[in-house]
């Protein structure tokens, strides 16, 4: 049996087809290649999605700014540079990817940057220290941002020519698995031989994500993209400016935009259970939390991806509605004063089915997001939502911020009721499958 019938058997297996295809939304040729673009685009995302946990803000990059002697106010805006970064500046960069009928080699190019920013990084660490090194780990972080908003941008319309309307939830789902059996794997080796891994150590989790990201740049290359529409290519900041009429003039997409606001809650409130732990806990509690989002991550995906393939709006709504009420549980807890050892073990649980329902939201988004829009309007979607999102980040994270300087667990209860609305604003969503 020939590789291509291989690829196709193992594809049909995976989409549960049986008989003629599903991809009435793709061309005759695109149709033809879904097989081998499935496997491409699902190996290049798990290749991404294994680098970003080894230059990890919350862990590696804070140990490593740390250990060099940055100071905390620098390694505090590592989460909010690298998420927001990354999204703020897509309204430009979706206008700039229209001007261009194929979108693969913007992922590509941002692949290949996001590698030499992180082996950028692992030269700082080796030969700067204090302010320098912190200083300079936070440019090169600016950078990987700006690198990964192409990447995201260029996935989303990538993958809506060339993977079926039915199909996408699942390649979501089997990417995230995957990664999270492979970040299962990592995280025992790191926290079961030492519980204080080396300096040389972690450098080597840099360079080896760095590779990991060439790597995905060289298998995305290999996907069959058609040229796309190229409408609007003219200048580029103004026509950015413009789609943000997009917000008042297509109120589908403006109900989607507050929903997903609302649901950032699922991502916001992970750090808190993290701070409510660590007052008694020990190191094998962090370890308890790397082995909760990577497990979460392996038995959720798929089901997550299936489930939004019938309807990624009741994705959102189950998932949204999960994280709220584990925000409103960690804070309530935390609030009635109780202690203990088996209440600080408490904590990985919640995180874990927190991390699970996190899992949902954004496979449920993104997939109602390729889904609702024409091929004509996927890239300006994205683009504007992102860029809105990235901007609330900053506002939401300075008002949970501040509300945590009263206590984490009052921050929680917020998010849970900020959670509560968008599991409400998901449930009056159209369906647009």
């Amino acid at each position: 049996m020939s590789q291509g019938s291989a690829v196709e058997r193992l594809y049909a297996l995976v989409a549960h087809e049986k008989g003629v295809r599903a991809c009435t939304d793709l061309s005759e040729q695109a149709c033809r290649d879904v097989p081998g673009n499935f496997f491409r685009l699902a190996g290049a995302l798990v290749l991404t999605k294994m680098a970003d946990l080894l230059i990890n803000p919350k862990t590696v990059l804070a140990w490593l700014m740390t250990a060099v002697g940055a100071p905390a106010a620098l390694v505090a805006w590592l989460v909010p540079v690298r998420e927001s970064g990354a999204l703020i500046p897509q309204l430009v960069i979706g206008a700039w990817m229209r001007r261009h009928p194929r979108r693969k080699p913007f992922w590509v190019l941002g692949s290949i940057l996001q590698g030499l920013c992180v082996l950028a990084m692992a030269a700082a660490i080796g030969w700067l220290e204090g302010k320098a090194a912190g200083l300079a780990i936070i440019a090169l972080l600016v950078a990987f941002s700006l690198s990964r908003g192409l990447c995201s941008v260029a996935v989303k319309d990538v993958e809506g020519k060339t993977i079926p309307r039915t199909r996408r939830g699942r390649l979501s789902g089997l990417a995230t698995t995957l990664s999270g059996v492979g970040t299962l794997v990592l995280t025992l080796a790191l926290f079961a031989g030492q519980r204080d891994p080396s300096f040389a150590f972690y450098l080597g989790l840099l360079i080896s994500a760095a590779v990991l990201w060439w790597l995905a740049a060289a298998l995305f290359s290999r996907i069959g993209e058609e040229a796309g529409a190229t409408g609007g290519g003219g200048n580029t900041l103004r026509q950015a400016l413009g789609h943000l009429r997009l917000l008042r003039d297509d109120p589908p997409f403006r109900h989607f935009v507050i929903t997903r606001a609302l649901l950032m809650a699922s991502a916001l409130g992970a750090p808190f259970l993290v701070i409510l732990a660590q007052n008694g806990g020990s190191g094998w509690l962090l370890g308890g939390f790397v082995l909760a989002s990577a497990l979460a991550s392996t038995v959720s995906a798929g089901f997550w991806g299936w489930m939004a393939d019938t309807s990624s709006r009741r994705v959102m709504l189950r998932a949204g509605t999960m994280a709220a009420l584990i925000c409103l549980t960690g804070g309530g807890l935390a609030l009635t004063g109780l202690e203990g050892r088996a209440l600080d073990w408490l904590y990985p649980g919640l995180y874990f089915v927190l991390a699970i329902a996190h899992d949902g939201v954004r496979i449920g988004r993104n997939t109602y997001l390729v889904d609702m829009a024409a091929e004509n309007r996927r890239t300006d979607y994205t683009a504007v939502s992102n860029t809105v999102i990235g901007v609330l980040l900053l506002v939401v994270g300075g008002v949970s911020a501040l509300a945590a300087t009263a206590s984490p667990e009052t921050a929680l209860v917020l998010l849970g009721l900020m959670g509560t609305g968008g599991a409400l604003s998901a449930w009056r969503l159209a369906e647009v499958q």
